[in-house]
């Protein structure tokens, strides 16, 4: 109830600041750029818009978002993320900032573009039209101010983009994640091919950092034909490393590959004893198959339920499926036995297929190295399964 009050308050502020603002004629516009911190929802940095004039100094912010929302959990995975912009008084902006480095950039803006960014975000900020539908890489942040800057400054802006560097969403995101395994691994996990796709260097920008190193290169075209800079003076509000307050790179042994390793040696230790004593250890491919179907069930809803971005299509989808559930309950089913034999085979030559699809890039999704070794899993399970109750014809007995 605390933080939607808060937000409360700062969107009537808002409100207030627009009204406040109004008549006045010396509007200061800048970009704060504040680099990426430690904890997951803060590894790709964040974005704001400062406006200022001789009555008031807002900082406005399109990444606020209400916990105590109803369903907020169940909707934000379903790709219902509805953020709140909201002006924060610049007294409290900068708090809780510390050892992440902030940067402000104060923009080349004519009074008349300066008065039309303030009337904008002003107008996105009114308690009637502060929530919009977030969007992780084409509606966020940072791809917001950056829109308001274009549409106040129309033709006149020109980026100047470095030497042409063919980069993904995916590449940058590991790019941000490169010291956090697990984050990494979720995020290749939950999306899929679309990530994969070559971006302009104007959608590069969805990534705070990119957006201010992008503007610090901009120029505006005068009305009296003469180009300056878009970037008239920047200032380091809080220091900081240029690189972000990055934590340590995730120890070895704990990360997603080496505990895909530890499952896959795990069941090839099983599969050595099963193939010896020619019986099948029910209770591991149960553990294993509902575990993978459960993961398969999470896959399937954001490929076939959530609207995020780049969820569907998903490669991930050929070796993470409900279907597991089936090969987890007929180990227990004695007259399932030649229905289990025909899904072990189809398991296996599935799996085999979808690997060298997409190791050999038929299927163009960039898929980690553990993902691989997890795909492995099952495929031994399925060989051990047919080895023993199909080549040597005994019987499937716990």
């Amino acid at each position: 109830m605390a933080k939607r009050i808060f937000i409360y308050i700062i969107l009537a502020l808002g409100f207030c600041f627009g009204a406040n603002a109004s008549q006045s004629d010396s509007v200061r516009v800048s970009l704060v750029t504040i680099y990426p911190g430690s904890e997951i929802y803060e590894l790709y940095g964040h974005t704001e818009l400062r406006v200022q004039d001789e009555h008031v100094d807002y900082f406005f912010n399109y990444g606020l978002f209400d916990f105590n929302a109803p369903g907020f959990v169940y909707r934000f995975v379903k790709g219902e993320t509805d953020y709140l912009c909201g002006a924060i008084p610049a007294t409290y902006a900068l708090s809780g900032y510390d050892g992440r480095r902030v940067v402000e950039q104060q923009l080349n803006l004519s009074q008349t573009q300066a008065q039309q960014v303030r009337d904008l975000l002003v107008e996105n900020a009114r308690p009637e039209n502060a929530t919009y539908r977030y969007k992780f890489v084409s509606d966020n942040c940072a791809t917001r101010p950056r829109d308001i800057i274009e549409r106040a400054l129309g033709d006149s802006l020109t980026y100047h983009p470095a030497a042409s560097v063919k980069l993904t969403y995916r590449d940058m995101m590991h790019n941000y994640n490169g010291n956090y395994a697990w984050s990494r691994f979720g995020i290749d996990l939950a999306l899929g091919c679309d990530l994969d796709t070559v971006i302009t260097y104007r959608q590069q920008m969805f990534a705070p950092v990119v957006l201010e190193k992008a503007l610090a290169k901009a120029t505006v075209k005068r009305a009296n034909g003469s180009v300056v800079p878009l970037v008239g003076a920047t200032e380091v509000l809080v220091d900081g490393s240029e690189e972000g307050l990055v934590a340590p790179p995730t120890p070895w042994y704990a990360t997603p590959l080496f505990v895909a390793l530890v499952l896959l040696a795990l069941a090839l230790a099983l599969t050595v004893r099963d193939c010896r004593r020619r019986k099948v250890s029910r209770w591991f491919d149960t553990l294993v198959f509902a575990a993978y179907a459960l993961w398969g069930c999470v896959i399937f809803f954001l490929v076939f339920v959530s609207t995020h971005e780049c969820t569907s299509p998903n490669y991930n989808a050929l070796w993470l499926h409900p279907a597991y559930l089936l090969l987890a309950v007929l180990p227990w089913v004695a007259k399932a036995r030649k229905v289990l034999t025909a899904l072990h085979i189809i398991n296996f030559v599935w799996l085999a297929a979808s690997a060298v699809l997409l190791a050999t890039g038929v299927l163009s999704q960039e898929l980690l190295l553990s993902f691989y070794v997890l795909m492995a899993v099952p495929m031994v399970r399925s060989f051990n399964y047919l080895y023993i109750h199909r080549l040597c014809n005994h019987e499937v007995v716990k």
